[in-house]
């Protein structure tokens, strides 16, 4: 029998010692230095599984900001700039509101109904991209800020500022109980001390998860600070070569818009050394939501599916700079006729206490890598 168990602690986190800054401070030099500022020591160097190449991309890294309308973010200064060096997905779209769902479903192919930022433990037989990515032996992390310690279990973690920094409905991966429950793969959840030490001794994965604080993602503060820390953590490593490679793509993408009466558009840009000279500054008005980092993902690499909303084809076009290279069909949807994607708890699911529905095992089905449907141990 599965069995799930969701706490709801409230939408918002914050300290209630500290209020939230209103100008951006580097917590060190660079990026690649560690701080003090991080709170969690690293655990040395993560070892990863010999390179697969992708057809297309040979690393993919997501960067996730929040709660912001498309055009707020386009007007940024920093985001605006960052906009000439790669291709601008003008129709790309969150999933629902508020946060958590957004983020879950990203690694999950689904939010189950969820419809609170609450303490949530998904069960161990409910498989993420991690399941098809080891199957391929290919390498995964995710980096947290201020996360204390890999693999942290806690709702959220409180600096010795007096400020709540990190909260785990950010921490996708870590919901799963599948990978936060499981030693090993609860390790590659790491902190931005680690994330020093990786990208300097040029050991970081080929997939991975990256989480700004809540004062750097712009939940606690606003696009202008954390237009301010891309500039710091972002633009610098675009000219690391450890970091990004010629073979790797970068979604730059917030997990929702910050207008419940509107649909669900969200600023998402696409960057790295993949993309050539020639594309940038470009847009792509293809139909996009969060389910097409899954699909894109597993077009790349020949995956296999989680059997959810990763094989539903109104919502899981592969981002159209790989789906012309590897010959793979897009829906053919753009700016018109789009799916409600801003509803909020009206989807029946097992995480959804005013609309229960059991938990379901994957539908069998063919996915953008072409790979069978993971069913895993349910």
């Amino acid at each position: 029998m599965l069995t799930q168990y969701s706490i709801l602690l409230g939408a918002v986190v914050g300290s209630l010692a500290a209020s939230a800054p209103t100008t951006f401070t580097a917590p060190a030099a660079a990026p690649t230095d560690q701080s003090s500022f991080y709170v969690g020591y690293s655990n040395g160097t993560i070892t990863n599984t010999p390179y697969v190449p992708g057809k297309v991309f040979d690393r993919f890294v997501q960067i996730w900001l929040e709660n912001t309308d498309f055009a707020t973010a386009l007007a940024n200064p920093v985001l605006k700039s960052l906009t000439t060096q790669g291709i601008l997905l003008t129709s790309y779209y969150a999933v629902t509101h508020p946060s958590e769902p957004n983020y879950i479903a990203s690694v999950g192919g689904d939010f189950f109904g969820l419809a609170a930022d609450s303490l949530t433990y998904i069960p161990s037989n409910v498989s993420t991209i991690v399941d098809l990515l080891e199957l391929k032996g290919i390498s995964w992390s995710s980096y947290q800020e201020n996360m204390p310690t890999d693999g942290y279990q806690g709702y959220s973690y409180t600096n010795p500022d007096g400020y709540t920094y990190y909260v785990r409905k950010h921490n996708p991966l870590v919901v799963y109980d599948s990978v936060g429950m499981n030693a090993t793969r609860g390790a590659r959840i790491r902190n931005f001390n680690d994330f020093a030490v990786d990208v300097n001794n040029d050991t970081l994965s080929q997939w991975m998860f990256v989480t700004p604080n809540l004062l750097d993602d712009a939940h606690d503060t606003s696009v202008t600070y954390a237009g301010s820390w891309i500039d710091y953590w972002l633009v610098p490593l675009l000219q690391d070569p450890n970091f990004n490679t010629p073979g790797t793509l970068i979604l730059l993408t917030f997990d929702e818009n910050g207008s419940d009466n509107i649909n669900n558009q969200v600023y998402s840009l696409l960057l790295g050394g993949v993309i050539p000279q020639s594309l940038w500054n470009t847009t792509d008005d293809t139909f996009y939501t969060h389910y097409s980092i899954l699909s894109t993902v597993q077009n790349n690499w020949g995956l296999g599916n989680l059997g959810r909303q990763d094989i539903n084809n109104t919502v899981n076009n592969v981002f159209a700079f790989v789906a012309d290279a590897t010959g793979y069909q897009n829906n053919g949807l753009t700016t018109q006729n789009l799916p409600l994607l801003n509803l909020t708890g009206t989807y029946p699911g097992p995480l959804n206490p005013n609309d229960y529905a059991p938990w379901e095992p994957p539908t069998s089905g063919t996915g953008a890598g072409g790979g069978p449907t993971y069913f895993g141990s349910s």
